[in-house]
């Protein structure tokens, strides 16, 4: 298996904050240097580096390099928090620059993101039995976190414990997170897979080819309601009808325990030119997926069940 190393993902060099530019991948793979910090926020604005947990480990080493500079620390937070609305790991990350606005604070927020997810996919690994087939949406790996990954970082361990048949990819719509991200970590892993339109889904599961769904999250809020790429929440309802256990795996820097339901989610907008030149459009970045359609949220902590609003606390 190759592994994707994380400062191969998200780095911080003398003069720039350095991300493997995701926009090109699979084809091609091609850094993107970020000098400045409106450099920075727009490669995340654009999804050079996505991802909540690898959004926040970048915003965390251009607050270092702001700092190193000495720079307007409070400028610097704003235009970094601005560039993504949905995901709160970057307010997370920000807050913890705060007061330690070093180069050490920022790698060891990006170490224990990748030690999370590990610890992660070693408690998933009781949530899947020998064989299954599992469906995923969007892209929750090592790209997406700056290292191993959640959803996928789940599969992974239960793929290495011998537990995964096989892998459906959801292409997802309308940016290919999934075609062209989750696949090429797959293959890299050697994980056997294949990418379905969004659309197959529902087929695949009525005629019991899904035994399982593992997605990652944006942000969860106190009572469990979860907020992921859009199309997620038309999965949970599929799995609902189904009988399907639908897992959740994300850091606890995803649980928002200020908000207190999904109702209160900031939901990005989008351009509508990703999804047409010509005519109107509606591009939610993400949906938010109801507590209750949730089988169990999973964190470094442990496997959380309902009521959520107890176990995540």
């Amino acid at each position: 298996m190759l592994e994707l190393e994380p400062h191969r993902i998200v780095r911080l060099e003398d003069d720039a904050v350095v991300v493997l530019d995701q926009r090109l991948l699979p084809g091609v793979e091609e850094d993107l240097r970020c000098a400045t910090t409106e450099e920075l926020a727009e490669a995340i604005r654009v999804l050079a580096v996505r991802g909540a947990p690898a959004i926040g480990v970048a915003a965390a080493y251009g607050m270092a390099l702001a700092a190193e500079r000495r720079e307007d620390m409070d400028a610097t937070f704003e235009t970094l928090l601005a560039s993504r609305p949905t995901a709160v790991n970057l307010r997370w990350a920000l807050e913890a620059m705060r007061d330690d606005p070093t180069r050490e604070r920022a790698e060891r927020i990006h170490d224990d993101e990748v030690e999370r997810c590990r610890r992660m996919g070693g408690h998933a690994v009781e949530l899947f039995a020998a064989g299954s087939r599992v469906l995923t949406h969007c892209n929750a790996g090592g790209l997406a976190t700056g290292g191993y990954g959640t959803a996928v970082g789940a599969i992974r361990a239960a793929h290495e414990s011998g537990l995964v048949e096989h892998v459906w990819v959801d292409e997802t719509r309308p940016l290919l997170q999934g075609a062209r991200l989750t696949a090429w970590e797959l293959e890299q892993l050697g994980i056997p897979h294949a990418v379905i339109v969004d659309g197959a889904a529902a087929s695949l599961m009525a005629r019991r080819e899904v035994d399982v769904v593992v997605t990652g999250a944006d942000r969860i809020a106190a009572n469990g309601d979860t907020a992921n790429k859009i199309g997620t929440y038309g999965l949970a309802v599929l799995a609902h009808h189904h009988e399907i256990p639908f897992f959740v795996v994300a850091p606890t820097s995803t649980v928002d325990h200020s908000t207190p339901t999904g109702a209160g989610i900031t939901i990005e907008e989008r351009s509508p030119a990703e999804l047409t030149g010509r005519f109107p459009a509606f591009n939610p970045a993400f949906d938010v997926t109801p507590a209750e359609l949730v089988s169990a949220i999973v964190t470094e902590r442990g496997i959380h069940r309902a009521p959520y609003e107890e176990s995540l606390a």
